[in-house]
């Protein structure tokens, strides 16, 4: 007897997938740096590196490839930035300012537009490789 994945768990996949995948690469990239970093003229950066972020925007291409090669580029886009915005709220709310919304909001913009644009190169590439092999 097989066993098969209920059909609205194989819907919400491509909406899942990257969504974890951006929580769980927020944390791993971004999540354990805290700290400012202090300049000797006194002025401060940070917490985050450059590489930090490049990292993370890398590790995201692997689960949008993955949606939008299958033809879910809703999900991708949709499930990246929610996962993103997400991880940002959770990472910074503990901002005594509240200034921390801005800058939620801020990713969650940033991350819809970014996802949004890879997402259409990506199935336009798609397309392309597909009228090439026909």
């Amino acid at each position: 007897m097989s066993r098969r994945f209920p059909t609205s768990v194989l819907r919400i996949l491509p909406f899942l997938v990257p969504a974890l995948v951006a929580v769980a690469a927020w944390a791993l990239w971004l999540g354990w740096d805290q700290q400012r970093d202090v300049h000797p003229d006194g002025s401060t950066s940070g917490p985050y590196e450059a590489w930090q972020v490049v990292g993370l925007v890398l590790t995201l291409l692997v689960p949008v490839y993955w949606a939008v090669s299958r033809g879910h580029t809703a999900g991708a886009v949709l499930g990246t930035t929610a996962g993103l915005t997400a991880a940002a709220w959770y990472d910074w709310s503990d901002d005594s300012t509240g200034l921390f919304a801005i800058g939620v909001g801020m990713v969650m913009i940033g991350s819809l537009a970014g996802t949004a644009a890879v997402s259409g190169v990506i199935a336009l590439a798609g397309r392309g490789m597909h009228r090439t092999a026909s």
